[in-house]
Order: C-alpha cells, then sequence, then structure tokens
C-alpha cells in the first residue's frame, strides 16, 4: 500500500515538470473554461477525476481557481519556511537563534504575542483579497454567496511589486500555469 501511494504522488508530481502546451487558445484574461483554463498540460491536461470543472459554471470554476492558487501560495510559502527553518536552526538572529529542534517544532517555540501579530498579518492579507476578489455579501443575494467579482481573475490580487506579471497574454498563461503547477506540487 505505501509503495502504491509513493508511486501515485510521483506519478502526480511528475506533471509539474512537464512542457506547457503549445497551440493557439484562448487567453487568461479572456475566456474562464474547462477548455480555456491556463494549468491544463499533457499528457494529463485539465486533471479533474470526479468531473468537478465539468459540471461549473464560470463563476463555481473561477471559485476552484481561486482556492486552488491560494491554498498553492499558501503550500509554496510553508515549503520554503520548512526548508530555511531548518537551515538556519541556531544561526537566526530571531529570538537569540533559541528556536531549535526539527522545523515542525518550531511554532511552539516563538515567544507570545508574536502568535497574535502572525495572525493579524494574516487577517489583514485576507481582508485585502476579499476586498479585491469578492463581491460584497451586501450587494449578492442569498442563493450566490462567495461570489466573485465580475472582472477579478482568479488569484490576481494587484500585488506585483517586482513586476514580474507580463503584459502579453499568452506569456501570462504560461506563468500561471507555472506557479499552478509548483503550487500542486508543494501542496503533494
Amino acid at each position: 500500500m505505501m509503495k502504491c501511494t509513493a508511486i501515485l504522488a510521483l506519478a502526480g508530481s511528475a506533471a509539474a515538470f512537464a512542457p506547457a502546451q503549445t497551440g493557439a487558445r484562448s487567453t487568461s484574461l479572456n475566456a474562464f473554461s474547462v477548455d480555456t483554463i491556463p494549468g491544463a498540460l499533457a499528457p494529463v491536461g485539465l486533471f479533474d477525476p470526479l468531473g468537478f470543472a465539468e459540471k461549473a459554471d464560470e463563476a463555481t470554476l473561477k471559485r476552484y481557481r481561486e482556492a486552488e492558487v491560494t491554498h498553492g501560495r499558501v503550500a509554496m510559502l510553508a515549503v520554503i519556511g520548512f526548508l530555511v527553518g531548518e537551515a538556519v536552526e541556531g544561526s537566526s538572529f530571531l529570538f537569540d537563534a533559541s528556536i531549535s529542534g526539527p522545523a515542525i517544532s518550531h511554532p511552539g517555540q516563538v515567544p507570545g504575542g508574536w502568535d497574535a501579530l502572525i495572525i493579524a498579518g494574516i487577517g489583514f492579507a485576507e481582508l485585502q483579497r476579499a476586498k479585491t476578489g469578492w463581491v460584497d455579501p451586501a450587494d449578492v443575494k442569498f442563493d450566490q454567496a462567495g461570489a466573485l467579482n465580475s472582472d477579478y481573475y482568479p488569484g490576481d490580487i494587484g500585488f506585483d511589486p517586482l513586476g514580474l506579471k507580463p503584459e502579453d497574454s499568452e506569456e501570462l498563461d504560461v506563468m500561471i500555469t507555472k506557479e499552478l503547477q509548483n503550487g500542486r506540487l508543494a501542496m503533494l
């Protein structure tokens, strides 16, 4: 059973390193459908074994993609945090280098008060993301809770301090696909 799980995990993560699709398709900023959504790579294409995407309308598909991008970004940050935490153990200028041991035990060693600061930072980031992407709950019908703004592209919160976002829509599709694949790998 363990070998089967390891093989499936490796096979799924190998898709992150597959070459990007080439060919004509709609840009990521125009249409948002199962056929045009960035992130599908050969040989698998759009990996949706349970058929959620095929049953979803455009708004639902955007919410699915928003969740995937957000969870992928958190997972990528967590992977970097674990790797850096292990590498700088005992030599960091933070907290007088008193945090030691495996990275999984580091959050429990952080001095009191820092938890509140971290939670406040996460709350601020989530509030900004909600203001950017979601329709105000007061302006939404009861049965349409969690509606995204019509002009919002999932994951595009306008934060690009280094100016890495390409202007060309085809290049943007490639970059979005790379981010999704790296996020998927980190979530594994």
